[in-house]
Formats: C-alpha cells, sequence, structure tokens
C-alpha cells in the first residue's frame, strides 16, 4: 500500500520508450516500437490493447513482463519497478501469448504439473484446479493425458490458460490469446476471461487484433498506433457517442483514429504472402 493506506495501481507506465533494430536491416537502424507511452490500470480491471501488427502492443506486454527492458522511462506493477525488483513483478503476472510455448512430447498434464511445481504447488488440488480451469474452457478431460504436439492449436491455447491461472496471478498478461482459434474455442476462451475477471478480481491486460471481443470483455480500450497511445476510452467514447460525430462501429473509429483499418491490414499481409509465394 502507499503510505495514505491506498493500494498502488496495477499498472504504471510513465514516458516508455524501446527500440529494435529490425531482423535484416544494417547496424545503426532501429525501430521505434514504443514511444513515450503513459498507460495507468487500477487493480481489478479488465483493459484491452488493439493495435495492427507492429504497433507496439506486443513490445508493451512483453516490458510488463520484465521480457525486455525499456529504454527510456519507469514501469510499475503494484508499486514494484519492473526493472530494479523484476522477481518480485514475475511473481504477480504470468502471461499467454499467441504462440505459447510447451515441452511438446510431454503430456498436458505433465507440463501443467510441472509448471505447478515450478510456482510451488503440490498434491491433489492441484489436479483438482487443473479440471475444473479446463472443464469451464471446454478441453475433454481425456485431452490431459495426450502429449502436446498431438492438441490442435485451439487445444494448446486452452491448456495455456490454465497453465497461466494456476499461480492464481495478480495481473494476467494476455497477448492475442484467441488469434487462430475455431470459432467454438475463441467463444470458450472469451466466457473463461469474463468470467475469471468477475469471480476472481484478476486484473487483466488483453491485447488484441478482434475488436468485437475487446468491446464485449472491456469497458475500455486502449488504441495504440505505431508506438503511441492514440486513444484510452470506453467503447461508446471511442465511436464517439454524444458528440454529435458518432461511427457505427469501433472499425470505424479506428480507421479514423489511425488512417487504417485491420480490413486492409489483412488484405496487405495476403498480398504480401501471395508474392512470397511466387518467388
Amino acid at each position: 500500500m502507499n503510505g495514505n493506506g491506498t493500494l498502488p495501481p496495477a499498472i504504471e507506465v510513465r514516458g516508455v520508450s524501446k527500440s529494435f533494430r529490425p531482423e535484416g536491416e544494417r547496424r545503426g537502424m532501429q525501430k521505434r516500437a514504443l514511444d513515450q507511452v503513459d498507460l495507468l490500470m487500477r487493480a481489478g480491471e479488465l483493459v484491452a490493447v488493439v493495435g495492427l501488427n507492429g504497433s507496439g502492443k506486443s513490445t508493451l506486454l512483453r516490458v510488463l513482463a520484465t521480457l525486455t527492458t525499456p529504454d527510456e522511462g519507469t514501469v510499475r506493477v503494484f508499486g514494484h519497478d519492473a526493472v530494479r525488483e523484476s522477481g518480485r513483478v514475475r511473481r504477480l503476472i504470468n502471461r499467454v501469448s499467441v504462440e505459447a510455448s510447451f515441452f511438446k512430447e510431454m503430456s498436458a498434464w505433465e507440463n501443467l504439473s510441472y509448471a505447478a511445481r515450478l510456482y510451488g504447488r503440490r498434491g491433489a488440488d492441484v489436479r483438482d484446479t487443473v479440471l475444473t480451469v479446463l472443464r469451464r474452457l471446454g478441453l475433454a478431460r481425456d485431452a490431459l493425458s495426450r502429449p502436446m504436439k498431438q492438441l490442435s492449436r485451439g487445444q494448446q491455447q486452452k491448456v495455456a490458460i490454465a497453465r497461466s491461472v494456476l499461480t492464481t496471478p495478480n495481473l494476467l498478461l494476455l497477448d492475442e490469446p484467441t488469434t487462430g482459434l475455431d470459432p467454438r474455442s475463441k467463444r470458450e476462451v472469451q466466457a473463461f476471461i469474463a468470467e475469471l475477471h468477475s469471480g476472481g478480481g484478476v486484473t487483466v491486460l488483453l491485447s488484441t487484433h478482434d475488436l468485437v471481443e475487446a468491446e464485449a470483455l472491456c469497458g475500455r480500450i486502449v488504441v495504440i498506433d505505431r508506438g503511441r497511445i492514440a486513444a484510452d476510452a470506453s467503447p461508446a467514447e471511442l465511436r464517439g457517442s454524444g458528440n454529435g460525430h458518432a461511427v457505427p462501429t469501433l472499425e470505424d473509429a479506428f480507421l479514423r483514429m489511425t488512417g487504417r483499418s485491420f480490413e486492409q491490414e489483412a488484405e496487405e499481409a495476403g498480398e504480401a504472402a501471395g508474392e512470397g509465394g511466387g518467388e
């Protein structure tokens, strides 16, 4: 707690910048992934970060997860400095990425059991927790005994989410957790995120491409574009409700703010893939 007895913010990002040298570029060439980013989240919030590929949203989550260090600025998680107190911060958070890593030859249960032991959890309660979470996520019980390499993309992502909540994190960082999932798995994961947040009071920062998902799950959406925060407001405020200039969807609002849409990004990605396939 702070000196006045109030809880510190779950996330406090002040003036954070981060640059990388793009793969294949010559030495000295830098791309600014984050540019003077400020973000404040209260404990217990569920907030979405939306942006195109390369906008900086995944870099922001990696900075919060202490996986990369900012070039400038400060990052605090529940009052702890993410650089100087990275060990303490890691004990408070967990992260699920779009490409979760596992021991692919081991079964889902072996992966989950190993993760639980790393965090000091043992005994029957671990298995009970796993079974409860996977049932809520819609994953068949027999999938637990199968090697991870035999599970579908959606099944693996459900195991990754189950692994993340085994540690009872204060802050859960979800980096595009439903990307590539079939519609049913996507709905199951979204329902679990909403249930986890409302039932357990976990603070959740959700990075997503899906504006419908962001609006359905989150009362607050942060738009990041070219490494900068372009907007931070409720879905209704982003659409402009109440100011006489409302747009019908968040996609329209995103296009108005950034000059580009997710549909255009998908088309450009498809063209690039087509050109690559012809070489």
